[in-house]
This record gives C-alpha cells, structure tokens and sequence, in this order.
C-alpha cells in the first residue's frame, strides 16, 4: 500500500472503513420496504435519519475496534485480515481517542431527533446501541458473545426501530425480517473470526469460532444463510423460490471457504460475504415489494 500521511484524511477513510457500511444500511432498508409493502407512505426525513445514525454508529464501532484492538495487542503483526489504521501507525491513538468521542457525540445527536417519531423509547435504543458499541469491542467480543451483538444491532434493533418510527406498530412478520437480517449479517463476522481463529487463540480473544472449532464454523457459516432465508419465507408469503439464486451464491462461497480453510485468501471470502449481505438485503426488499 501506498505511503499514508498520520492522521491524514486517507488515513481516515481507511480507519472508518466505509465497506462495511452496507451492512449497516440493510437493516434500514429491508424495514422501510416491509412498511412499504404494508401500505404506508415513507417518511422520509426519519427514514434518512435511521440511515444516517446506522452508518455513524457503524463507523463508530469501526473507529472503537480498531483502537481497543491495537491496545489490546490483538492487532498483532501475523494478523491475516486488511490493515487497520491505529496498528500501522496511520492513526495515533490520541487522535482515535478524540475522533471516537466526536463520532459517539454525533451519532447521539443524529439520533436524538428520532424520538420525535418514535417516542421517548428511541432514547434507550439509542444509549442501548452507543453502550454496546463499546462493550462489543472491550468485552463481550471477546468473551464469545458478539455474534449475539450481531443478532441484535444489525437485525432485531435496527430493523424493529426503523419500522416503528415508519408506522408506530410491529409485527410478527418484522421480527422474522430482523432475526433473518441479523443472522445474514452474523456470517461476516463468522468469516472474519474463522480467518483469525488462531491469532485470536494466541491474543487470549475467545470468539464463538475459537470456542466451537474451524469446522463448527464452516456449518455455522452455512446454516446463517438457509436459516435467513427460512426466516424470511414467512413474510414472503412462500414465494421463497426469488431467494434461490441468492442461496445459491451463498453456498458457493461457503464451498469455497471450505477449500480455502486457513490464511490471507479468506479475506477473499470475507469480500465476498459482504456482497452476499448487501445482495440479500436488495433482494429480499425488492421481493417483500413484489409480493406485499
């Protein structure tokens, strides 16, 4: 990579990591097309405003990461996954420390205006996502518990609020869309900790991956995707023959993640994992549109 000025704004742009930020717009978008689907108008200023705190809380979480994880040692030099920014020196510390409060401060005050929409409740969404933003990282990450995180932020909150502040109601067919959100989306993190399993193992990080073992994994990979599409069967009303195509494409990259089993080429699959994601998120909208 190319010579990276400290604390200069490529510098930034790397330590956000804006390639993630798909995967905080999926939720958002799968609710907004469910409560279109279900007849109702979209407000468009707090649906704006959903996407905006999803993707400042994802950078958030990238900016907390990536500075807990060099302190913390597990950013070490055999890591197997893309440069991150405080590890390679682009970022200071301190600066992190700064840009961190900054982010947190605008998530809170991006969100705050929600509750105009979505009651007073939208206060504890949004303390719950800012205080597990940094516990994911600090704690229970690595303690085997981010996948639950996963589970919860990137499907059952986010897909729940934004359909609430759209329509102030829920419904059984929104908490499958969340739970079949969350588990597409848990497959990135199931990669990402199959790449590192045995650097995680050395940093004394337990992820779920080092609990259950490489193979364990490898199913686990498998099962979050049919199990996503299972979920959102229901809401489709059956017509769960418009996910094949995507199935297809996910069981392709879990074949070739088998093959792959260990080193920098799972980044790769880790690629791959995050256009399934975004593919799913398109697709399952479009199709909850087309069948309302």
């Amino acid at each position: 990579m190319p010579e990276i000025g400290k604390n200069s704004a490529k510098a930034w742009i790397l330590a956000a990591r804006p390639k993630t930020l798909s995967g905080a717009a999926v939720p958002v978008i799968i609710a907004l097309s469910k409560s279109w689907a279900d007849g109702n108008s979209i407000n468009w200023i707090p649906a704006l405003l959903c996407l905006l705190f999803a993707f400042v809380m994802q950078i958030d979480a990238n900016f907390v990461n990536g500075y807990y994880d060099c302190v913390k040692g597990v950013d070490r030099g055999d890591r197997l996954g893309p440069e991150r920014a405080c590890a390679q020196g682009w970022v200071s510390l301190s600066a992190m420390k700064r840009m961190i409060a900054a982010t947190t401060l605008l998530a809170a005050v991006t969100g705050l205006p929600l509750i105009c929409w979505g009651g007073t409740q939208m206060i504890a969404v949004g303390i719950a996502c800012i205080v597990f933003c940094f516990l994911y990282t600090t704690l229970l990450s690595r303690v085997g518990m981010g996948d639950i995180l996963v589970l919860l932020f990137f499907g059952i909150v986010p897909v729940c609020a934004t359909y609430f502040i759209q329509t102030q109601t829920l419904s059984p067919d929104v908490l499958l869309l969340s739970l079949s959100c969350g588990l597409v989306t848990d497959c990135l993190l199931v990669v990402n900790n199959y790449r590192d399993r045995e650097t995680d193992r050395k940093a004394g990080k337990h992820t779920l991956i080092t609990l259950i073992g490489g193979n364990a994994a490898e199913w686990l990979y498998l099962t979050l995707g049919v199990a996503a599409v299972l979920l959102a069967a229901v809401p489709l009303k059956g017509h769960i023959a418009i996910l094949a195509p995507w199935l297809v494409r996910h069981t392709s990259t879990w074949l070739r993640m088998k093959k792959i089993r260990y080193g920098r080429e799972l980044n790769k699959i880790l690629g791959q994992t995050a256009l399934n994601i975004l593919l799913f998120g398109i697709v399952l909208s479009l199709s909850l549109i087309l069948y309302p």
